[in-house]
C-alpha cells in the first residue's frame, strides 16, 4: 500500500490557485487509481511549518544524548516532517512562483527536512523517490522569453529536491496564470488556457502512471 505525500504552499485557496487546482487533480486521480493507498497532506498555509531556529538547526548535528531540552523539542518537530518524507513512495508539491522564488512556507519545510547524514549526503534516505512539482507562475520564464533568467523556482528546487535529497524530480508548469486578471496580458489568454489544460493532462497522466507502478 503506497503513500503519497502531498504538499500545497499557495496562499490562494482551492480553484483560485493554479497550483492547488493541478495538485488536486493529481491527488484525485491517484486516489481513484490506488484506493488502498495512503495520502499524507500538508497545507503549509493553513498549518505552516516554523522557520528554522538555532535549536532546530544545531540539534541536527548534536548527539541526542547531548541535546538541550530546547534542542530536543525543536528536533522532534523536524523529525516528524522528515519521517513523513521518508515514508512517502511518491511526493507531490504545489510550488507557485512568488516574486521569482518559492513561498517562504515551502522554504521552511525544506529547511526542516534537509538533514545532512540522513536525507542529504552521500546516500540520502529519500534517494529515488518520485516527486512531481507543480510550479505555477503568473508570467512565462521559458527559454527565449525576456525573463528567462528570473526563474528561481525550478533551478532551486532541482538543486534541493533532486541534487540534494535525491528525489526523481519532474515539473508540471502552468504559466501565464495572471493573463485572465491583468488587462495588459489579455492577448496571452489562449496561451494560458493551453498551458493550464496541458498541466491538468500531465497531472492526471503522471498520477495514473505512478498509481499503476505501486499497484503492480
Amino acid at each position: 500500500m503506497a503513500t503519497l505525500l502531498h504538499i500545497d504552499s499557495a496562499v490562494l485557496p482551492g480553484e483560485a490557485s493554479s497550483s492547488r487546482s493541478v495538485t488536486a487533480a493529481f491527488r484525485r486521480t491517484w486516489q481513484e487509481q490506488h484506493r488502498r493507498g495512503t495520502v499524507i497532506y500538508r497545507d503549509l498555509v493553513a498549518d505552516p511549518v516554523p522557520h528554522i531556529t538555532a535549536d532546530a538547526w544545531s540539534a541536527g548535528w548534536t548527539d541526542p544524548s547531548e541535546r538541550t531540552p530546547e534542542q530536543s523539542a525543536a528536533f522532534a518537530a523536524r523529525e516528524r516532517l522528515i519521517e513523513e518524507l521518508e515514508r512517502a513512495d511518491a511526493v507531490l508539491i504545489g510550488a507557485p512562483m512568488y516574486n521569482f522564488g518559492i513561498p517562504s512556507t515551502l522554504k521552511a519545510w525544506l529547511d526542516s527536512v534537509l538533514l545532512l547524514g540522513r536525507t542529504a549526503g552521500e546516500s540520502p534516505s529519500t534517494q529515488g523517490t518520485p516527486a512531481v512539482v507543480v510550479a505555477s507562475r503568473g508570467g512565462s520564464y521559458a527559454p527565449g522569453t525576456p525573463r528567462e533568467g528570473y526563474d528561481f523556482v525550478q533551478n532551486y528546487l532541482t538543486a534541493v529536491l533532486a541534487n540534494t535529497l535525491g528525489l526523481n524530480l519532474e515539473f508540471i508548469v502552468p504559466e501565464l496564470t495572471m493573463a485572465p486578471r491583468n488587462p495588459a496580458m489579455t492577448p496571452l489568454i489562449p496561451i494560458y488556457e493551453a498551458s493550464r489544460e496541458r498541466a491538468f493532462t500531465d497531472a492526471v497522466t503522471r498520477a495514473k502512471e505512478l498509481a499503476e507502478l505501486f499497484a503492480a
